[in-house]
């Protein structure tokens, strides 16, 4: 293979590992699964503005861009949420990430920008469903003509 060939599978696994991850922060945060929200220590109280909050967008922006539905949309309300978190959360308490626990947010906030620039990869429900769109609105190939 050459590394033209690797883009759209290599595109594809980083937006399924980047969708799963944050998935699975989601998941922590409202369910208390994975030994629940680092901060709460377990789960999130219904509603609680911001992190139940972004928590849901986790959760709900991660499987659509898991599965590559949505994605581009998905991907910017994803890095949006992250840009929040680390500018409100994080940034406050020192401005370099690695000083004030920001690491997360800053590398979600520009890989889920990366996937809304570049979109979904091949591996996609959404380029699926362009594919279907296209052949259904291709038009049917004419008749071959019959002799007379």
């Amino acid at each position: 293979m050459i590394p033209a060939q690797l883009k759209d599978p290599v595109l594809s696994l980083f937006r399924i590992v980047t969708g799963l991850l944050f998935l699975c922060h989601g998941a922590a945060s409202i369910f208390g699964l994975f030994g629940g929200n680092p901060a709460a220590g377990g789960a999130v109280p219904f509603a609680t503005w911001p992190s139940w909050w972004a928590a849901l967008i986790q959760l709900v922006c991660g499987a659509l861009v898991l599965v590559g539905l949505f994605t581009r949309p998905a991907a910017l309300l994803a890095s949006g949420s992250m840009a929040y978190a680390y500018f409100v959360v994080h940034q406050p308490h020192h401005l370099m990430p690695m000083q004030n626990g920001g690491e997360l947010a800053a590398l979600f906030c520009w890989s889920f920008l990366l996937v809304a620039v570049l979109g979904p990869g091949n591996w996609a429900l959404d380029a699926l469903l362009a594919r279907r769109r296209s052949t259904a609105t291709e038009p049917a190939a004419a008749p071959a003509s019959v002799p007379v």
